[in-house]
């Protein structure tokens, strides 16, 4: 079984001319091919700092091939056709995962820390009072000012009040989840830069979609918040992979072997982030 693109070659070359016209580097439009008999999104991305063609599926289910510095598409796509067998692979393995539910309720299980815990009504129907702050001014009261009643839910020893606790919870607790690891990963990173002799400039804890982390050229380092959710061997890990990155930016045999060094461990954290590749969906 290979890959087939449902266009023209005239087609693409007239569309990724216009895409990737001189002095621009913008993502291509999906384009769809077959894949076993299955149809894939595929996005095609410049990147004059890529050394080579890269392919990756994205937890989104879409193929993402990475065109480097004189680069062509139609060498892309020839470079898909030839690991279409690998992406086949894959998506039979992304498909295979247990996906997320979208809605999170009372009873649901989610990870933290690594393990699944349970998501629980506060105890003894446990329930909070909130004033709403005036909204006339002069400290006056309006028949608009009410008040509202909170209650707690429960998960792996964490808490977090919300409105409803029969309504989608997944909001307030994916909130409460990506403030707890802004606390809890930079310090983590620091420790782990002093052990090894590096200097961090900046960290940041943001929401990626396809990535765990991330590093600059001026030394800032950003990582997923979703790392709470993960085991400290792996977390650590992502930590210690883009600080490696201060010393090697690239993945080169030399990377790779710093990577041993810090952390010989480390294909078993890649292998559970490949097993757990649905939490960044």
């Amino acid at each position: 079984m290979g890959c087939q693109f449902r266009q023209s070659p005239v087609y693409y070359a007239m569309l990724f001319e216009r895409i990737f016209g001189p002095g621009t580097q913008p993502a291509s439009p999906v384009v769809h091919l077959s894949v076993g008999p299955q149809k894939l999104p595929l996005l095609m991305v410049r990147n004059p700092r890529a050394r080579r063609y890269l392919l990756r599926l994205r937890p989104d289910g879409t193929a993402r091939v990475t065109i480097p510095r004189g680069g062509s598409p139609a060498v892309a796509r020839q470079f898909v056709r030839r690991h279409a067998a690998w992406l086949e692979r894959e998506l039979q393995r992304l498909q295979a995962q247990p996906r997320k539910p979208a809605a999170w309720k009372i009873g649901t299980e989610i990870l933290l820390r690594g393990d699944a815990v349970r998501i629980e009504a506060g105890h003894n129907g446990e329930a909070k009072k909130i004033e709403n702050p005036p909204s006339s001014g002069y400290g006056a009261t309006s028949e608009d000012d009410t008040i509202r009643e909170v209650e707690t839910v429960r998960f792996g020893g964490e808490s977090v009040q919300v409105p409803d606790p029969a309504a989608d919870l997944r909001s307030a607790i994916e909130g409460y989840l990506r403030q707890l690891a802004t606390r809890e990963l930079p310090p983590r990173v620091l420790e782990l830069a002093t052990r090894h002799g590096l200097t961090v400039r900046r960290i940041t804890v943001r929401s990626q979609k396809s990535r765990w982390g991330s590093c600059s050229r001026r030394g800032t380092i950003s990582l997923n918040w979703r790392l709470i959710q993960t085991p400290a061997f792996v977390s650590d890990y992502i930590c210690l992979h883009e600080l490696m990155h201060l010393r090697q930016m690239n993945h080169s045999p030399r990377f790779w072997r710093e990577m041993e060094r810090v952390c010989p461990d480390y294909r078993m954290a890649e292998r559970w982030l490949k097993e757990h590749s649905g939490l960044l969906r």
